[in-house]
């Protein structure tokens, strides 16, 4: 291995790179280019298949969406999308292990595709979400591996060239965002497949917590250890998308809603940062990682309120019983009928792999359980003393040919500090962390208990952003390389971290767009995106001096008439603007908490229930101001 740390890393084709990610552009660009009015969906398409040409095959991409049905949508969208959507007109790509309704799922083995009827409820929440399909991703064979050399479709190299691995499982996934042919994807995490490929292209990669992102519609890799993980360029980008296809959805027992509570992310420095201690650190020989890992701890201690070193002899021995104890086992639940009536289908690597699950029983599995309950309590028991944890994303990497080698043995190196996060139940967000000297690109993960989720990525934004000071960003840094020099693909701009918030439905006139849509703007407040009440509310138009009509939500008594759900927008608010937005909303409207179709109790705007009597016209029928007031201009 000693040319792995030795050489000089030269980036290719970064011209090709840097003109994708211009003409596609990241989530929050689009939607700035949208609503200026410079762009519309139907441009947008073209670009996309611009930037397909000649690329549409493998190893990237397994199948993309035709050519005239991606325009026949983007046109759509154009006419009669509504452009206050969260994800209007962002094209994305889903792994090739989540079904798109009329499109083979091929898991990365041709034999084993078959075509989905309907769309998982993952993608069918980004398409509602006004989000363009372009099509679907390579990734490792079964979603077993973390290389991205483990496909018949081919190998994915890194975006950075020089024969590096793209990562795996998600590897085509995340080489499609970082090469810039979509905004974000897809991808999938049950080891680490949703932050490996992340670090090994220099982007973002965020595995929500278990449960928060449907796996309905998924080919199970480990049923009960599976998240849908999300790629992006920037932090912000990310939690849009967490945020648009979040929602529990009843083909999925393993679903788990965002307590209300924890919505609002913590502010990074009333944080304490747990540090790894220098002792249960391994970069394989890999100084430059070491001492990049080290630099991002540095930048990291400024941004949160303290740091202590922990242990990470917990974390490890979970990790180690996923390939090495039962959990190997469950990988057969769904495919050890296909192996066994199609061995020579399925790749050599892949199948050693999926074989080992053989050799273990029900004891083993109860053994395997109790120790991992033992393992948890002990890290459970560390978060009463820090909130986030950072971890190098990967302590070396490799190679294609380097892989080769040694497919087993150096998948389980990667995986050293990914692969225990999803048996210990916690939540992830990989961020980019610049170069070594040798040009390879570096990577942290912060790690945190279930539901941190908007807290791992408040911090992760401030972290991206950069010092105060005017220093470059942890990420945004050239990597050495022999001349002539090239940059890596230009670090997304994240916004300042915000003050404390809360999360507001939106009912009437203070939605996007609407008359009263500055009074938030005003306040500070930033759009989450769409969302549905339960059915427990009638809607009404209540009349107004200025004809317009103000929109009045009313919680059904339990003898009253039928409730049914009714279309909201979530906001961000900051805590302190509460005040000031409540002294400004009319008679008989309030503040109250409603609740929402995924079971959250948010604060909202509701109307007493005197005021729904005549003249109020009951306009539940509609299902929300917006579509209340379609129908209302066509009469």
């Amino acid at each position: 291995m000693s040319s792995l740390h030795t050489a000089r890393f030269v980036v290719t084709g970064l011209s090709t790179i840097d003109s994708m990610q211009e003409r596609i552009g990241s989530v929050s660009a689009l939607r700035s280019a949208y609503r200026e009015g410079s762009r519309t969906p139907v441009d947008q398409a073209e670009r996309v298949l611009d930037g397909l040409a000649g690329r549409a095959g493998p190893p990237v991409w397994i199948s993309t969406v035709p050519a005239d049905r991606l325009r026949e949508r983007a046109r759509w969208l154009t006419r009669h999308g509504d452009p206050t959507l969260p994800l209007y007109g962002i094209p994305f790509a889903v792994k090739d292990n989540i079904d798109v309704a009329g499109m083979v799922t091929t898991a990365g083995c041709p034999d084993f595709g078959y075509q989905a009827a309907e769309d998982a409820p993952v993608v069918r929440r980004l398409l509602d979400a006004g989000a363009l399909l372009v099509g679907k991703t390579n990734l490792d064979q079964f979603a077993t591996g973390l290389t991205g050399a483990r496909s018949p479709y081919g190998s994915c190299q890194s975006v950075f060239g020089g024969g590096l691995i793209s990562g795996g499982s998600s590897s085509g996934s995340a080489v499609a965002v970082a090469a810039g042919q979509v905004s974000f994807a897809l991808g999938t995490d049950t080891a680490g497949s949703g932050r490996v490929p992340a670090a090994l292209n220099g982007i973002v990669g965020l595995k929500p917590t278990r449960g928060l992102l449907s796996t309905a519609g998924v080919v199970p890799a480990c049923r009960s250890l599976d998240c849908v993980s999300v790629f992006a360029t920037e932090v912000a980008d990310a939690v849009d998308v967490l945020h648009a296809a979040r929602g529990v959805s009843a083909a999925d027992p393993w679903g788990r809603p965002l307590p209300a509570e924890r919505v609002a992310a913590r502010i990074p420095g009333t944080l304490r940062l747990g540090v790894p201690r220098a002792e249960d650190l391994d970069f394989f020989g890999d100084t430059g990682q070491q001492d990049r890992f080290e630099a991002g701890v540095q930048l990291l201690r400024t941004l949160v309120g303290s740091a202590r070193p922990v242990p990470l002899a917990a974390f490890f021995a979970a990790g180690d019983l996923l390939y090495r104890g039962p959990w190997v086992a469950e990988r057969l639940v769904a495919l050890d009928g296909f192996l066994q009536s199609r061995p020579e289908s399925v790749l050599a690597v892949t199948r050693a792999v999926l074989a080992t699950g053989r050799r273990y029983d029900a004891v083993d599995a109860f053994r395997g359980r109790h120790r991992l309950r033992e393992l948890r309590a002990q890290v459970d028991r560390l978060w009463q003393d820090v909130d986030v944890l950072v971890v190098p994303t990967v302590g070396t990497t490799f190679t294609l040919d380097e892989i080769a080698e040694d497919p087993i043995g150096r998948n389980l190196m990667l995986g050293r500090y990914t692969q225990f996060a999803n048996l210990l139940d916690l939540a992830a967000m990989t961020v980019p962390n610049g170069f070594t000297a040798a040009g390879r690109p570096a990577s942290l993960t912060l790690l945190g208990p279930p539901f941190s989720d908007t807290t791992l990525a408040r911090l992760a934004a401030a972290l991206t952003a950069g010092p105060p000071t005017g220093e470059p960003a942890v990420g945004t840094g050239p990597p050495p390389a022999e001349t002539p020099p090239a940059p890596p693909p230009p670090a997304a701009t994240v916004p300042a971290p915000r003050p404390a918030e809360l999360l507001l439905a939106v009912v009437g006139r203070h939605l996007a767009g609407e008359s009263r849509n500055g009074e938030l703007l005003g306040h500070g407040a930033t759009l989450v995106g769409a969302a549905r009440t339960a059915p427990l509310y009638r809607l009404y138009r209540l009349d107004t001096a200025d004809g317009e009509g103000l929109p009045g939500l009313v919680r059904v008594a339990p003898d009253g008439p039928a409730g049914q759900p009714i279309d909201v927008e979530l906001w961000r608010l900051p805590r302190a603007a509460v005040g000031a937005l409540l002294a400004g909303v009319p008679a008989p409207l309030s503040l109250g908490w409603l609740r929402l179709d995924d079971g959250r109790d948010v604060l909202g705007f509701l109307c007493e229930a005197y005021a729904a009597g005549p003249p109020a016209e009951d306009i539940s029928a509609t299902g929300g101001w917006r579509a209340y007031r379609r129908a209302a201009a066509q009469r």
